[in-house]
């Protein structure tokens, strides 16, 4: 069976999520901090009247979280039927996969990322890592 995945690019590593959850890509541009909140919460954002959580997914992978300095983008992802914005370093192409060729996730991978990504696509040059998002967003 084929699906689709959005894909975007997170420290070197190529991620997809389902398009059917996503909602739009975008960049970072005004938004507000949340004193005292967690590392991988970069703050809320408002797109279109509507205040929306950015999870710094860097962070949430125990990278080293965005800086003042980066301009992430922001994939907007549905979550139980709220938006929520995964600020990343790049997006990419949607691309067709296929599940019968979604391999097992690799012990060598980093545990944080194990616990998010439901197996590896092998690609001619690269892995594409499927990221759970409802795993992802939990902040």
């Amino acid at each position: 069976m084929q699906y689709q995945l959005a894909t975007f690019r997170l420290d070197g590593r190529l991620f997809g999520i389902d398009v059917a959850l996503v909602q739009e890509a975008l960049r970072l541009d005004q938004h507000t901090i949340v004193p005292h909140a967690p590392q991988t919460v970069a703050g809320l954002v408002n797109l279109r009247g509507q205040v929306v959580l950015l999870v710094d997914l860097r962070a949430r992978l125990g990278r080293t979280p965005f800086g003042p300095e980066d301009s992430p983008m922001m994939m907007v992802v549905n979550v139980d039927g709220e938006p929520i914005s995964l600020l990343v370093d790049q997006v990419g192409d949607v691309m067709d996969v296929d599940t019968d060729r979604l391999g097992p996730v690799p012990p060598t991978l980093e545990a944080e990322l194990r616990d998010l990504v439901a197996g590896v696509y092998a690609l001619d040059d690269d892995l594409l890592l499927p990221l759970d998002v409802s795993l992802a967003t939990r902040v």
